[in-house]
């Protein structure tokens, strides 16, 4: 099953899901009680946080949920934030998915440093359903904008083509 956020992100070959980890965790669950596939692929577009550029195409099936005051000490979380469906974690690219977008640039280096690329609010809800029901699943993403404080404007400037070269990157992976 390939699943998509919806709205602006929406695809012909997809199943929209809803915007934000909320949204994903109740629609995809629903999906799966009623019809559970065998794989899921989540596609999408993400923010970067600084080392991958504008454009580049990134498989994950590694997510965390890290809020930027923990990088100042200022929360803690019980959970569990980071889940993955990859064999190795050490070689993959960590998407960070929180309610939030970050826009502060000096935040970029506390998540690069923890091995944390690139952050799309949706991903980690997708791993934790499909965990939950034992279902492999991964993600594929498309760098829109930076994590800075041009980051909406940039998101907007590129959306439209950043979903033209995502489409084309998953019907040729698909037709492989």
């Amino acid at each position: 099953m390939i699943i998509c956020a919806g709205d602006r992100e929406s695809f012909d070959f997809a199943t929209p899901v809803g915007i934000g980890m909320t949204n994903v965790a109740i629609n995809l669950t629903r999906l799966c009680l009623l019809n559970p596939p065998e794989f899921i692929l989540f596609v999408g577009t993400a923010g970067s946080y600084g080392e991958k550029k504008i454009f580049d195409i990134v498989e994950s099936k590694t997510a965390t949920n890290i809020e930027n005051s923990f990088f100042s000490g200022t929360s803690y979380t019980p959970i569990d934030n980071v889940v993955s469906a990859a064999d190795d974690v050490s070689r993959e690219t960590l998407i960070n998915s929180s309610h939030y977008i970050t826009t502060d640039i000096s935040l970029s280096k506390y998540y690069l440093n923890h091995q944390i690329h690139l952050e799309n609010m949706e991903f980690y809800a997708v791993l934790k359903v499909a965990k939950e029901f034992g279902i492999s699943a991964g993600g594929v993403f498309i760098v829109t904008n930076y994590c800075d404080s041009n980051a909406h404007q940039d998101f907007l400037k590129n959306h439209k083509e950043a979903m033209i070269r995502l489409a084309e990157y998953i019907k040729k992976r698909v037709n492989q």
